[in-house]
């Protein structure tokens, strides 16, 4: 019989790089992303938002439906509020679709932001024990919030069909097409900040207290509850204009509805804003994980 051959770690050749799957290196420049990496390990990337998913729904007894309530929870105190008693108008869209459209596209946001920002604090335990991009976290983040925001969009449509029944004109045009490019976008602005914010957070605790009121402030520095027509004239009219996303969720209501105040310079602040963030979150990212579990 042949005797099998057995292989030492003497008859390998320690300077070939070919016995080597992956060699692991400390970053030496700050610009070194290596963003091909987060393409590689894709199929991590889906793990984690098979995970994400299945994680938020544990132990709840009516899971996604949550996505359906809030909403409509929402959209009914916005329409006692800011149609009842403020008497703010719409544009000429129906209140329920104009609340709700606003209520849709912020909540992606919203949720893209607060859940990256936690990224190095919730994930240290990973992190601690095996190696992987740590750009696949917050990349899983804004995967996973896309199911969400699908729900949420799928109960905006099914609104807009019955209202298409009672007469409302309800019309599908050539602007819908735009529609997944300013989701693209929104998710690119929430990406951005929430690296920028979580690589904060390692140092600064007092970060995510402050995230907390920041959403809740930005949300009425947003044209989410009101049109920004109504705001027109008034002297504080520019801190909803600076905002980079009144332009996107304008323009999400233009594509919807084919109403609203849509502008080619607010959607070139607000694709420039979205560069901007990402640029710095991904350098502040990248010189943060060296060193962050020290401080975590």
């Amino acid at each position: 019989m042949e005797s099998k051959a057995t292989l030492s770690l003497k008859d390998l050749d320690k300077n070939d790089p070919a016995h080597w799957d992956l060699v692991i290196k400390p970053h030496h420049n700050l610009f070194d992303l290596n963003l091909r990496e987060i393409w590689r390990y894709r199929d991590l990337v889906w793990l984690f938002v098979r995970r994400d998913f299945a994680a938020q729904y544990k132990q709840t007894i009516l899971g996604p439906v949550w996505h359906v309530i809030q909403p409509l929870l929402t959209t009914l105190i916005f329409l006692f509020l800011f149609g009842t008693v403020a008497r703010i108008g719409t544009d000429g869209i129906e209140p329920i679709l104009f609340y709700m459209s606003g209520i849709t596209i912020w909540n992606y946001f919203s949720a893209c932001l607060t859940t990256t920002s936690n990224t190095f604090i919730s994930n240290a335990n990973i992190f601690g024990k095996v190696y992987f991009p740590r750009l696949v976290l917050p990349v899983s983040v804004v995967i996973s919030n896309i199911i969400r925001f699908g729900i949420q969009f799928g109960l905006l449509l099914v609104f807009m069909i019955v209202y298409a029944f009672k007469g409302v004109h309800i019309s599908i045009n050539f602007y819908w097409i735009f529609i997944p490019v300013l989701v693209v976008i929104m998710a690119g602005i929430g990406l951005g900040l929430g690296i920028i914010i979580s690589s904060l957070t390692t140092k600064y605790r007092d970060m995510s207290l402050l995230l907390t009121f920041a959403i809740q402030l930005a949300m009425y520095i947003t044209p989410v509850a009101y049109p920004l027509s109504f705001l027109k004239g008034k002297s504080y009219q520019w801190i909803v204009t600076i905002n980079p996303l009144t332009s996107i969720v304008e323009a999400f209501r233009f594509c919807l509805f084919g109403k609203g105040t849509v502008t080619m310079q607010g959607m070139i602040y607000s694709i420039s804003f979205m560069i901007a963030s990402l640029v710095l979150g991904a350098l502040l990212f990248n010189k943060v994980e060296k060193d962050f579990m020290d401080t975590v």
